[in-house]
């Protein structure tokens, strides 16, 4: 049976005296391009929108929907890291580093931030506990998973304007086949992720062939 997000991990927070609780989650892990993204939100317990759910689980325009409810009646906060720091930190570095800058972002100090994945970036310190899987589980971090991935997939759409080709706008920077292809015929950009495997190869072949 499939398991949808609720609100018992914030009520157990609650329940320990703790009254700012936030989630945050973050996208972009597995793109060649583009910015890692992260979002924390802290949900009004009285204001909470209809159908929040991991932001894979969504169509397009239901995950729009819901983004403009959260940033309506919820304290938000979306954060990136470059794809210079990715190539200088590692994917998994960086993205805890943007879970820390929406965390650190968000207007109100939060007593208890709830984080997806199953450890805290260590760089946060506020109070605080994993979730495996917590944009199925808990409501608060499945409002950060649309809202990361929300703004990841707008900022791909202008990035697609600059680098036209690549078909960012429809893969919003993942591997897929006209990505890879696209990579081939008309080279590396800027935003490329240079540190990833298939951009990696790619400049190490331009570099073996030019003299």
């Amino acid at each position: 049976m499939a398991q949808n997000p609720d609100f018992s991990f914030e009520e157990a927070a609650f329940a320990r005296g703790l009254t700012i609780v936030a989630g945050v989650d973050e996208v972009g892990r597995g793109p060649l391009c583009g910015p890692v993204t992260a979002a924390a939100v802290i949900l009004d317990p009285a204001h909470i929108p209809e159908g929040l759910n991991d932001s894979k689980k969504l169509t397009a325009k239901r995950r729009a929907d819901l983004a403009a409810q959260i940033m309506d009646c919820a304290e938000c906060c979306v954060a990136h890291a470059s794809v210079e720091e990715i190539d200088e930190l590692n994917i998994y570095q960086a993205s805890h580093l943007a879970m820390c800058r929406a965390v650190e972002g968000l207007a109100r100090t939060a007593d208890h931030v709830l984080v997806d994945g199953n450890r805290v970036p260590r760089d946060l310190k506020l109070s605080s506990e994993p979730i495996v899987k917590g944009d199925a589980r808990s409501l608060s971090i499945a409002a950060a998973s649309i809202l990361a991935k929300e703004a990841r997939d707008l900022l791909m759409v202008d990035l697609a304007q600059q680098y036209p080709g690549y078909g960012w706008e429809r893969n919003a920077g993942y591997p897929t086949k006209d990505h890879l292809q696209a990579l081939l015929d008309l080279g590396v950009t800027p935003v490329h992720r240079r540190s990833f495997k298939p951009v990696h190869n790619i400049l190490c072949q331009a570099n073996y062939i030019t003299p």
